[in-house]
C-alpha cells in the first residue's frame, strides 16, 4: 500500500501545480492581449508617419524635377583620334 500512498502524494503535488497554472492562465492571456493591442496602435502610428514621409518625399521629388534644367543633348567627340583632348592630358 505504500506504493499507492507515494503515488497519491506525487499526484497531489502535480494537481496543485496544475490548479495554480489553471488559475493564473487567464491573467497571463489578458496581459498578453493588452500588450498586443498597444503594439498594434504603435504600428498604426508608425505606418501613418511613414505614409506622411512618403508623401513629403514625393512632393520634394516633384519640385526637384520641375527645378532641374533639361539635360543637354549628347555632345559628339570632334577631336581627331591622334590628338589628346585637354581632359586626357596628365596634370
Amino acid at each position: 500500500m505504500e506504493i499507492f500512498g507515494g503515488f497519491m502524494v506525487m499526484m497531489s503535488i502535480i494537481g496543485f501545480f496544475l490548479a495554480v497554472i489553471w488559475l493564473i492562465m487567464p491573467f497571463v492571456v489578458f496581459a498578453i492581449k493588452g500588450k498586443q493591442d498597444r503594439t498594434v496602435e504603435v504600428m498604426e502610428r508608425i505606418e501613418q508617419r511613414l505614409a506622411e514621409m512618403d508623401a513629403r518625399l514625393a512632393a520634394l521629388q516633384h519640385i526637384d524635377r520641375q527645378a532641374a534644367p533639361e539635360p543637354a543633348g549628347r555632345v559628339s567627340d570632334t577631336t581627331p583620334p591622334d590628338h589628346d583632348r585637354a581632359d586626357d592630358l596628365p596634370s
